[in-house]
């Protein structure tokens, strides 16, 4: 199994401490390089979650 890639997609425009391109946190992005491929599967689910309800408006 390989590494988990970030879900950046390079449309960056951080609010309110998310970014609206792949819904991390900050932290998150700043922390990736750090993070066990566990955790970035966690980032990955939690930031999926906070686009939808970004969508959602």
């Amino acid at each position: 199994m390989g590494k988990v890639e970030s879900p950046c997609i390079s449309q960056c425009k951080i609010k309110d401490d998310v970014c609206q391109g792949c819904g991390r946190k900050r932290s998150e992005i700043k922390g990736w390089k750090e993070l066990k491929d566990r955790e970035r599967k966690e980032v990955i689910d939690k930031s999926r979650k906070r686009l939808k309800k970004l969508k959602k408006g």
